[in-house]
């Protein structure tokens, strides 16, 4: 964990600021669904799926990612699109029977954050039509303050303008607020957005560039550290 540039901020959460988070590897670990659907796709296909880290490696980038990564296609082949759809219409139903799960120490971050009343959400680019039922999976859709997904703005992350809305969803100041995320483009929207940044080494990240060329305000292993550079005094609430 590099060193606290946080303080500042942490000090006027309840007051003036939130926290929001990435969905896919930030907020919950995702990545089993997506193995269970591209492995079925793969054998629908009579393909060997993707190794399991590779999959991993690649689920922060997308859908689009994935299908590429399985068939080794390209966007402009013409049996992508087709791929693609059937894909995300398998995700769909996936999500219904999910095996994603909050990382370790989620759940404990949420608690104090509810308890310091201090408004967290989901910035993501995942679409509604699958972040809004996994959220209810999660069974969290009653305490996210806000969910901002690609359908509610002109243009996604790495623009600020997810960011921007969320806030202003919450009443509270990009300034003293704080967004964290496990791919490049998190931590170049929460700056443009004026926000502080937390890089989630533990989440999805790409092969490259290396998370310590970010330029995140922070770089965390585990989710534990958040909530001590959150609460540095032990202020948690049992």
């Amino acid at each position: 964990m590099s060193d606290n540039k946080l303080t500042g901020v942490s000090s006027r959460l309840s007051a003036k600021g939130c926290v929001l988070f990435d969905l896919d590897g930030t907020l919950a670990d995702t990545a089993a669904d997506f193995e269970a659907v591209l492995g079925g796709l793969c054998a629908e296909q009579g393909v060997a799926p993707p190794a399991y880290a590779s999959i991993h490696a690649t689920v922060s980038s997308g859908a689009r990612a994935l299908i590429s990564l399985a068939f080794g296609l390209e966007p402009t082949s013409g049996q992508f699109e087709t791929l693609l759809q059937h894909f995300l219409n398998m995700y769909a139903q996936q999500i219904e029977n999910t095996r994603s799960t909050l990382y370790p120490g989620m759940s404990f971050l949420l608690q104090q954050l509810d308890a310091h009343a201090v408004p967290w959400g989901v910035v993501t680019n995942k679409p509604m039509r699958f972040s809004e039922p996994l959220l209810h999976q999660l069974q969290l859709h009653k305490r996210c303050s806000v969910l901002v997904c690609p359908d509610h703005v002109a243009k996604s992350k790495p623009d600020p303008e997810p960011l921007f809305l969320a806030c202003e969803r919450v009443l509270r100041k990009p300034e003293s607020s704080i967004y964290v995320g496990d791919h490049p483009r998190d931590i170049t929207a929460g700056k443009a957005a004026g926000m502080k940044t937390i890089a989630a080494a533990y989440g999805y990240l790409p092969d490259e560039p290396c998370i310590s060329t970010w330029g995140a305000d922070v770089i965390v292993q585990n989710i534990n550290e958040i909530t001590q550079l959150l609460w540095p005094d032990g202020q948690t609430v049992n």
